[in-house]
């Protein structure tokens, strides 16, 4: 564009006006000094400009004319360009159209429609011609893959005949399809490492192996049949009466089942040789023993897992009882005619009614894993079902089996561990125990809570019933604690038949310790309550625990006070004795022992003893490796009830002073009155002393009722020790001096006996009553001893004669110089 804009202005004719202003201009530059402008002057510019002009003319004519032939070149090959380019572009479109021809001719005629409704245009014949070459390829490959599988087939089938027909029997065929088996595996790996993808495990290898070894087990199957045909006509899956059975049909059973043992014996010595991988038994076990628990497990099917009545959920006992009853049923043929099969047989080792018993089981674990999940939201059931098979197992192994003897442990090479069961079907899983356990904890609970809301729980029970516990003695519970430990005993045959310490030990601090600990508490609270009410009763009324309480406070008062309050603290106590005495039974016990021995010795059962504050520390405190372990499984909860019973104890002595010596202030107060001794027509026992009595011989009456007589005597002994210095003190040792006559000191001796009296006449037979009451006694004889026996105890508290004199005396040494020095100077006969 801006070379255009120049060659337009170039072409433009000059300008008259630039050419005057331009001549102008040289005029005035050339004349303006004075004297230049004269007429030769302009003559010779005159002529210059002259000469310049037909210069420039010439010039410009010149120019004239290279530029038209300059445009005129230009203009032909302008034209010349326009004429290659339409030339250019005809060849284009042509080109255009014969590569629209070459697609056209390149697509499928049926194809050759517009697009679909979806938008999508059809495959181009090339595209056709792509697929179907690799379909091509496909099938070829396909149809290499169907020869193999093909010849895999034949060979399978030819050994089977040939295992089938053959005597003694021959499986050249199927080591022809093992080895066939094994080529096709090793072509495989070279392709695979060839396509640079080692790893890749192809359908067709896999396939091979699961025809060789589906081969072995159509062999097995076919000697089954033989086998079972044979066993049908002596009678079997029904006991057999081997005595009874024709001689033909003896031969016919002993020849199928000796040729099952050489297909095993056989098959052992093809697997072992060539060590290839893939064995094809995937139960071991002795094929003869496995093929006649066939028609035993149609049977088993048929009642049990069909749609007949024995099929019940809740009925696990049934199918149980019929694995054992068929076991059992079967035992003599096993032994006597099986187990002499095997005499001649590789398998001599192998016990006969073992190994058929063991192939029974899987009939159970089946069933079991079956019905589990409708079992678990029902825990009656659950529990119901756990139960019988721990019965179940228990009832075979006292038949006597175990896996010592079975195929499996016979050629196992390190020995085999103890049965565990098909109760371990549902315990070694995690979630099913946790649920079970979790299934007795609530109904444990629930049972406890029943318990100790009955009316009836504080009552006391009575051990004369023929149910009583061994542990009962001469114990008299409350029905709470008979039932709590009734519960937990139940418990406990729930838990013993379970095989692992692990099992056990989780069932006991899951189930039975909290329920322990529990009535600990709750006994313990009760115990709280009444001290709570008793201190509350003592600030609102002073001397509420006596007898002097008022008539608007003796509805609160008789809940804490006299017999029915120590009534109270006797359930309590007597209820805490029950559970102490059990649980001291129960740790000595074969099931708790074993139990104890097995948390010192396994790290496990250690670690959860260690973290559970009910149990002992089950660290051993001796360094001998073969030590018992010291104590109890119980030792805790045995320590806490002890604590308990202690308190209990306190609390019931407590009780029954405190009354006492209530009641005895009105007695202290008349002694210790300014007014003048009693006389002798006086009344012999004062009035104020009978309360007292009567309150300590309705409470020992009350204990000696239900209180045993270890407990009795220690009970009574506290308080009557009590009550002895008590009275002791406050009747005779602090009297001020002369202040007791003779007759009022016989009748203060009176009085003194009356309590070792009382007592005799309240305790049952077998405790001892005057024992405690012995310096009591002895100090009322001394207040009202006359004569020699006088004059003898003052010899002794003027120290001319030692205490043992006092033997003499009054009966007893039990006093102190001092004591006897402060009763003798509250004579008024006494004359220092």
């Amino acid at each position: 564009m801006a070379a255009s804009i120049q060659i337009r202005e170039l072409l433009q004719p000059p300008s008259s006006e630039a050419s005057n202003a331009r001549v102008l201009q040289i005029l005035n530059r050339d004349f303006a000094r004075p004297g230049s402008q004269t007429l030769s002057a302009l003559d010779s510019a005159l002529n210059t400009a002259s000469s310049s002009s037909v210069t420039l003319e010439s010039s410009l004519a010149a120019s004239r004319a290279s530029l038209d032939a300059l445009i005129t070149d230009t203009r032909e090959r302008a034209a010349k360009d326009v004429h290659t380019a339409q030339e250019l572009s005809l060849l284009r479109h042509s080109l255009q159209d014969e590569l629209s021809s070459l697609v056209g001719d390149l697509t499928s005629s049926l194809n050759s429609r517009e697009k679909g409704e979806d938008g999508v245009q059809g495959p181009t014949l090339l595209e056709d011609l792509e697929t179907m070459h690799r379909n091509l390829k496909e099938q070829e490959s396909i149809r290499v893959y169907v020869r193999v599988v093909q010849r895999a087939l034949v060979i399978s089938e030819a050994a089977v005949k040939q295992a089938r027909e053959s005597t003694p029997i021959n499986v050249e065929q199927y080591l022809a399809l093992r080895k066939y088996a094994e080529s096709v595996s090793g072509l495989c790996a070279q392709v695979g490492e060839a396509s640079g993808q080692p790893d890749t495990s192809l359908r067709l290898v896999s396939f091979i192996q699961e025809v060789r070894d589906k081969t072995w087990g159509d062999i097995k199957a076919a000697l089954t049949s033989e086998l079972l045909s044979a066993a049908e006509k002596i009678g079997w899956p029904k006991p057999v009466d081997w005595s009874a059975v024709q001689e033909a049909d003896r031969a016919g059973f002993a020849k199928a089942f000796r040729r099952l043992l050489e297909l095993q014996t056989t098959g052992q010595r093809v697997h072992d040789a060539d060590g290839s991988p893939g064995a094809p038994d995937s139960s071991p076990g002795l094929y003869a023993l496995q093929a006649l628990v066939q028609p035993v497990a149609l049977r088993f099917k048929y009642h049990f897992e069909g749609t007949r009545a024995t099929n019940k959920l809740d009925k696990p006992e049934w199918y149980f009882t019929h694995i054992l009853n068929v076991a059992h049923e079967h035992r003599d043929f096993m032994e006597g005619v099986v187990q002499l099969f095997l005499h001649s047989t590789p398998y001599k080792d192998v016990d006969a009614w073992r190994e058929f018993a063991y192939n029974l089981l899987p009939l159970l674990n089946r069933r079991i894993k079956r019905t589990m999940p409708l079992l678990l939201p029902h825990p009656p059931l659950l529990a119901h079902t756990i139960y019988q098979a721990l019965a179940f197992d228990a009832a075979l192994r006292e038949e006597g089996f175990g896996l010592s003897g079975t195929f499996s442990a016979v050629s196992a090479s390190a020995p085999v561990e103890e049965w565990n069961g098909v109760s371990a079907i549902i315990l070694d899983r995690k979630e099913w125990l946790d649920h079970w356990i979790d299934s007795e904890r609530h109904f444990a609970t629930e049972q406890y809570n029943d318990i100790v809301l009955a009316p009836d729980a504080w009552t006391f029970a009575d051990v004369a019933d023929s149910d009583a516990p061994t542990h009962a003695s001469e114990l008299k519970p409350t029905l709470s604690a008979r039932r709590l430990t009734a519960l937990l005993a139940g418990a406990t045959d729930r838990m013993a038949p379970l095989p692992t310490a692990t099992q056990r030990a989780r069932f006991l601090t899951a189930v039975q310790l909290p329920l322990i600990d529990s009535y600990r508490t709750r006994v313990s609270s009760s115990l709280d309550a009444f001290e709570t009410l008793s201190h509350s009763l003592v600030r609102a009324v002073p001397g509420a625990l006596s007898a002097a309480v008022t008539s608007e406070r003796r509805g609160a008062a008789h809940l804490t006070s006299g017999t029915e309050g120590a009534g109270r603290l006797t359930k309590a106590l007597m209820s805490a004795m029950w559970v102490r005495q059990a649980m001291e039974g129960w740790g000595e016990e074969i099931i708790f022992l074993e139990l104890w021995s097995d948390m010192h010795a396994k790290a496990a059962l250690r670690v959860r003893a260690e973290g559970n504050p009910l149990l002992p520390n089950p660290a051993p405190t001796s360094s001998a490796a073969d030590a018992a372990p010291d104590g109890t499984l119980f030792d805790v909860l045995v320590n806490a009830y002890a604590e308990l019973v202690r308190r209990a104890e306190d609390m019931l002595v407590q009780l029954v002073t405190a009354e006492v010596e209530g009641l005895l202030k009105p007695y202290f107060a008349e002694l210790h009155g300014d007014d003048q001794p009693m006389s002798s027509a006086d009344t012999l026992i004062s009035p104020a002393l009978l309360p007292g009595l009567a309150v300590f011989g309705q409470h020992l009456q009350a204990l000696g009722q239900v209180l045993p007589l270890s407990t009795l005597r220690g009970v009574y002994k506290r308080i009557a020790q009590a009550l002895c210095t008590h009275i002791l003190q406050r009747a005779l040792l602090y009297r001020r001096p002369g202040r007791v006559p003779v007759e009022q000191g016989k009748r203060l001796q009176g009085e003194m006996a009356l309590w070792a009296e009382t007592a005799r006449g309240a305790l049952p037979a077998g405790v001892r009553a005057e024992a405690p009451w012995a310096r009591l006694l002895q100090a009322g004889r001394i207040v009202g001893a006359e004569g020699d026996a006088w004059e003898g105890v003052l010899r002794v508290a003027s120290g001319l004669f030692g205490l043992d004199k006092m033997e003499e005396y009054v009966g007893g040494t039990d006093l102190s110089e001092e004591e006897i020095g402060m009763l003798v100077r509250v004579r008024a006969d006494y004359d220092a």
